[in-house]
């Protein structure tokens, strides 16, 4: 059986360590929260190990795991103040970040480069109420983890004073037919044609021109295509 003394320290350290961790917080800040950048990261998931290892050990006198934590505290505020003045040492620590789509055309070496595939790009789109990639001028991946959208001049926003000048347009989907290079049967089931008439339409030639493309984008409505590829043609 558990003796009354070790589980009475438990309950203390995790108090106290849970009380501790809440200052801490307060101190560095709602950034840490809202904006979970690469330091910001490490240094949360430290402060974190470190609280749950002091609630449960009761032989190691608590105030060391205080000092620890003080200790990544000091850095995080010395690597945020250092990090305003010193604009290297800023993209070193916290990343800089990348242009996923320029221009309208996908950016493969960053993609590659930020690990992301066209469809976790194709998904945060959506999350930015981007459902057709030809809407997207600029999509710009923050250090933070968020993606940035500027999209195309005629797919800004609509506002008041444009209500009455213009009519709005239904909208509608566009049809993904190739992502990374490979074929995608529903999409192509969808838009209602073939593999062969997607070769043709698309001047493929063989397997190689179409492991090239890294998105095929498809209007009915226009019968057009937009074309990504790996390597600038």
């Amino acid at each position: 059986m558990f003796g009354i003394k070790p589980i009475f320290w438990v309950l203390i350290n995790a108090v106290v360590s849970f009380a501790y961790l809440f200052i801490i917080s307060k101190i560095l800040g709602k950034k840490q929260i809202a904006q979970l950048e690469f330091i910001d990261y490490a240094v949360g998931i430290s402060l974190g190990s470190i609280a749950a290892e002091m609630s449960t050990d009761s032989e190691t006198p608590f105030y060391y795991y205080l000092i620890a934590m003080t200790i990544f505290l000091v850095l995080a505020l010395l690597v945020s103040l250092i990090g305003r003045k010193n604009s290297a040492l800023k993209r070193i620590l916290k990343g800089k970040p990348s242009t996923l789509i320029y221009e309208g055309k996908i950016d493969y070496k960053q993609l590659v480069k930020c690990n992301i595939d066209v469809n976790d790009l194709l998904s945060m789109l959506r999350e930015k109420n981007y459902f057709d990639i030809n809407d997207v001028a600029y999509a710009i991946f923050e250090p933070s983890g968020k993606l940035s959208v500027l999209p195309k001049g005629n797919q800004k926003p609509v506002v008041i004073e444009d209500v009455n000048r213009e009519a709005i347009e239904q909208s509608s989907l566009s049809n993904v037919i190739i992502v990374d290079g490979a074929i995608s049967k529903s999409g192509l089931s969808e838009a209602s044609k073939t593999e062969e008439w997607l070769f043709e339409k698309l001047q493929l030639k063989n397997e190689e021109d179409l492991e090239n493309i890294i998105l095929a984008v498809y209007d009915d409505k226009t019968d057009t295509f937009t074309v990504h590829y790996k390597e600038t043609r």
